[in-house]
């Protein structure tokens, strides 16, 4: 029964996928997520109904268009099947529950401004600002993992520990450090998590950050965008986070009465 429902989660999931990219496409670009329907960024062909189901039509196509046979880049598959598998490790993390759906609702926001900032390098506000409100609701319905006052000081400190951070560099540098949308897009989550997740995803963004550049090397002058790693920090924490807090403490402990 479990395997089913997870079968359909995940299915659910990867057709939010195929919207979500949607959304990763027009948002950018300032143009309706709604009207006019999917189409061929190329030769503006509309997509059948029937092109639209996911995995079936890039397959079907070979990852052309079925017009002009442009190429349809690979994220879009990539952005239906993440979607879909998170989805699913959630449901088998929380069940059909409040929890499940508080965290569907931030995952799926964070997939769209994963992508978005990956490839333009900004957290639009239309997909930030919304996280504080809603996380608030969740908070006040009493039926989560986070109150409402943990809800508001995680995202108050998050906003906070950013923007001191971003005015630190700035008088030190006149540079800009964090972005205006990373400062948001902490705040939105600190809401969501409390202040435990707020900073979790903040030291566990930075580690990912770090490692990624010792990567990279000094060499490569491209500049990564924060929001990836903001985001691949909260999913630590939701599936992890407090195993791993729970892990540390008691090695610490053991390793204090040794």
């Amino acid at each position: 029964m479990l395997l089913f429902e997870l079968l359909v989660v995940f299915m659910l999931g990867s057709c939010f996928g195929s919207f979500f990219n949607v959304c990763i496409y027009r948002i950018p670009i300032k143009k309706s997520i709604v009207f006019p329907r999917s189409h061929c960024p190329v030769c503006s062909t509309p997509i059948p109904t029937w092109l639209n189901i996911p995995y079936f039509g890039w397959l079907l196509t070979l990852g052309k268009c079925h017009s002009c046979k442009a190429k349809i880049h690979w994220h879009y598959m990539l952005v239906e099947f993440t979607t879909g598998t998170l989805f699913s490790l959630l449901y088998l993390n929380f069940g059909p529950s409040l929890i499940f759906l508080k965290y569907v609702i931030l995952v799926g926001f964070l997939i769209i401004i994963f992508f978005i900032d990956l490839f333009h390098k900004i957290i639009p506000d239309s997909l930030s600002l919304p996280l504080v409100p809603l996380g608030l609701i969740f908070a006040a319905l009493k039926m989560t993992d986070v109150g409402l006052k943990g809800s508001l000081i995680g995202g108050g400190a998050g906003f906070l520990f950013f923007y001191g951070i971003a005015l630190i560099y700035w008088l030190l540098t006149k540079k800009m450090g964090l972005g205006g949308g990373d400062i948001k897009l902490i705040a939105g989550i600190g809401v969501f998590l409390g202040i435990v997740g707020v900073f979790f995803t903040i030291f566990s963004s930075a580690a990912l950050a770090l490692i990624v550049a010792l990567i990279r090397g000094r060499n490569v002058k491209s500049e990564v965008p924060y929001g990836p790693y903001l985001v691949a920090g909260t999913l630590v924490h939701i599936f992890f986070g407090y195993k791993i807090i729970y892990w540390y403490l008691d090695l610490f402990l053991n390793t204090a009465y040794l």
